[in-house]
């Protein structure tokens, strides 16, 4: 561990390790808050951070020691500059405008941000609902954000069912469609009285923010009083409102009864890589979950706050609240899973029991379309991740809030978890108390830095039940994160693992690049062939070859491949191209014979070569290998065996798609050139102008003089494909007819 002086100042050791442009700046180094921009050898800034004290913290790059990510990230250092500002706020909105415009390779970048989608009432004369995924200061009403488009779609669909706002994007000249069936005033040719407009956006405002209860009960009672009418039809379209309201508004889970717009966040961090997960709330409901995970750099706390304020920066539809975990709480999330420290009396609830709350997150990546929260693990979770009702069963759960999303969708539609506060919990207790013990003064100066930029409330609450919903988002991104890391590994299993074991099953020293052959015709016609690479049991595109057969007349398949396998690695040598590891051909013991007769008698390699024999099905059944060939007894259900049916099949899907391209080709090719007077050069400007055969038999004969084609020749053109599609139909219609 590298040391400093008394004076914290850098040790001499420490010093002769540090360029001596950055020696003497690390010197002049104030102790004022800012930010700071690291530079590499081409003065490029690849990483920008904000500092309380800029002195401590710049100086702290060059000294002790620091994970992998973060030795990369200073071993490209060779300048930097800062930028001094008066207090932490000012830090916090310079840095993420510096991000946004420099783009820094190691900073958190949102550059590729999922916009969810707004209903939005505009600020016309004639107003009108539409939905968007662009929030701007232009007079409209944003009111959002859902879950996906589909929601956003089918919300405005039941509002303009419920209230008759222009549907035109521009007015038109006459009344339409809407107009008659009721979902229009036709401002077009009617005058609207100003005050109707204003009451029918009030009206909307407050169906969207919570009031469509009322609604729905004023349409239970219009739908009875036309029942009694006997007006069937009117109660029927009543009715078919009502219902629609409760299949799109009352999706929602979760609740909160304080009806309130809130964004939860919560972190987790574990080997050089942060989750960022942010639970949507509107009107008290959780309707949405955003997981993104991303390498980073600095502190973890640090650079999560960084990452909320380049979020709002970016997204100007802000909600009422914000709720932040604690900076310990960055702690018990890189533990992997294991628990915090107590703060406040309240243990961070897991599955130990015990606890005041017990979280749980089992997410599944197919969860129901109208669920919130889930532990997908990918960065496209949107309203199809799941939160389940398991009410905890561990012992000693006050409240027990689930999220076992399975691929059920969790629980059934309309049914809802309410968060309450336990009995002794008042609702003070129930607001962040960024202030109360155990809160440093770092977490602190950040809160108030974002609250007063942001203009919105920003808690850090220690207790209750906003305490629980951001255990839940901490919990969901470990959850996340977990399965991001599980994903890698079974992924090194599936490619990495599985190219080790076949090496040990074959006697291999190694087994890093294989390449893999397949022949494809049809009787002989359009022969060709085809190779695959896979690189550490991974597809690699960039490498794949294919090959029209040019000496081999007919069907015959070990021809083929020795043409081929000599073609192939003839280039090999004379390029100097990398060798594989492994040769692996589709066929059995005259394909395995063929291949190594070029290899080791012709070219002088030793390379081995496998031969993969097909069942009666078509499909992967044995991998045979030696001289002469003997089957290995690969166990099909491992992952050995599953490389081998990818490799299999992905050459197989290669050379079949390139023999369709060739033999198509050749189709046309050969119906032209049997037509007097069409040679190659004719049939290239044909193909060049038409695009296909079916319009050049679709055209007329004037279409064939930009060509310098005349009428006589354009009549027999036409002639001879027209024969030939009536031909071919009339083959069509004899095969079709059942035998007598």
């Amino acid at each position: 561990m590298a040391r400093k002086d008394s004076a914290g100042r850098l040790t001499a050791g420490e010093l002769k390790r540090v360029p001596e442009p950055i020696r003497s700046k690390l010197a002049l180094l104030p102790d004022k808050p800012g930010c700071y921009l690291m530079k590499n050898e081409s003065g490029q800034v690849i990483y920008v951070g904000k500092a309380k004290v800029l002195k401590n913290r710049v100086r702290s790059y060059f000294t002790g020691s620091h994970n992998i990510k973060t030795q990369r990230l200073v071993s490209e250092i060779r300048d930097f500059e800062y930028i001094v500002t008066s207090n932490n706020m000012e830090a916090l909105i310079l840095e993420c405008n510096l991000i946004k415009q420099y783009h820094p390779r190691y900073n958190v970048l949102l550059k590729d941000d999922k916009t969810f989608p707004y209903i939005k009432i505009t600020g016309d004369k004639h107003p009108r609902l539409e939905v968007t995924r662009r929030v701007v200061k232009d007079g409209g009403k944003y009111f959002g954000p859902y879950p996906n488009a589909y929601d956003a779609r089918e919300t405005k669909r039941l509002l303009d069912r419920l209230y008759p706002l222009r549907k035109c994007a521009t007015i038109p000249d006459k009344v339409c469609l809407y107009y008659h069936i009721g979902q229009c005033l036709a401002p077009c040719e009617y005058p609207v009285e100003p005050g109707k407009y204003e009451e029918m956006v009030q009206q909307i405002t407050r169906f969207l923010n919570g009031g469509y209860q009322e609604v729905k009960a004023q349409l239970q009672e219009k739908m009875m009083a036309a029942a009694e009418a006997l007006e069937f039809e009117r109660a029927k379209e009543y009715r078919d409102q009502i219902q629609s309201i409760e299949t799109v508004m009352e999706r929602q889970k979760i609740q909160i009864p304080d009806a309130v717009d809130r964004d939860i966040f919560g972190f987790a961090v574990d080997k050089g890589w942060m989750c960022v997960q942010i639970l949507y709330m509107r009107q008290g409901k959780m309707i949405e979950r955003r997981a993104t995970t991303f390498p980073f750099y600095g502190e973890p706390y640090e650079d999560f706050m960084t990452f909320v304020a380049q979020y709002y920066s970016e997204n100007p539809a802000l909600p009422k609240e914000i709720l932040l975990p604690l900076e310990e709480d960055a702690g018990g999330a890189a533990a992997g899973g294991k628990e915090g420290a107590e703060a406040g009396g309240v243990r961070d609830g897991g599955s130990d029991g015990g606890a005041e709350d017990a979280v749980g997150a089992d997410g599944g990546s197919n969860g129901g379309a109208e669920d919130a929260v889930g532990t997908d693990g990918g960065s496209n979770g949107g309203a199809e991740d799941a939160v389940g009702t398991d009410g905890g069963s561990n012992g000693g759960a006050e409240d027990a809030v689930g999220a076992d999303g399975d691929s059920n969708g969790g629980a059934g539609a309309g049914e809802e978890m309410l968060l309450s506060e336990s009995a002794d919990d008042s609702s003070d207790d129930d607001e962040a108390r960024a202030g109360s013990g155990g809160v440093s003064g770092d977490e602190e100066d950040m809160r108030e830095s974002l609250q007063r930029w942001l203009k919105i409330k920003v808690h850090v609450p220690r207790r209750g039940k906003k305490r629980d919903i951001v255990k839940m988002a901490l919990q969901n991104a470990r959850m996340t994160l977990e399965e991001k890391f599980r994903l890698i590994e079974r992924d090194e299993a599936r490619s990495v693992k599985a190219c080790e074991g076949l090496a040990r099953w074959l006697g291999l020293p190694r087994l890093r690049r294989i390449e893999a052959f397949d022949n494809s015709n049809i009787q002989g016609a359009d022969a060709v062939s085809a190779m695959v690479v896979f690189t550490d049991g991974k597809p690699d595109k960039s490498e794949y070859r294919k090959y029209k057969v040019k000496t081999v007349e007919g069907a015959d398949d070990y021809a083929t491949m020795r043409e081929v396998i000599r073609r192939r690695y003839e280039r090999v040598l004379k390029e100097g191209l990398e060798l594989p590891d492994l040769i692996v051909v589709d066929g059995g013991r005259g394909q395995i014979a063929a291949a190594l007769d070029v290899l080791e008698n012709e070219l002088g390699l030793s390379v081995p070569v496998c031969g993969l024999v097909k069942d009666a099905k078509h499909r992967t059944a044995q991998l045979m290998t030696g001289d002469p060939p003997e089957i290995v007894p690969l166990p099909r259900d491992s992952q050995e065996f599953y490389l081998l049916q990818r490799i299999q099949d992905e050459v197989h899907r290669f050379a079949i798609a390139f023999h369709r391209n060739v033999r198509a080709k050749s189709m046309i090719a050969s119906q032209l050139d049997a037509i007097p007077g069409v040679g190659e050069k004719r049939r290239k400007a044909l193909l060049r102008h038409f695009g296909s055969l079916k319009r050049i038999r679709e055209a007329s004969i004037e279409d064939f003089r930009p060509l310098g084609i005349g009428e006589k020749l354009a009549a027999q053109i036409l002639e001879a494909l027209r024969e030939d599609e009536a031909g071919r139909d009339a083959q069509q219609a004899d095969e079709a007819r059942p035998l007598e």
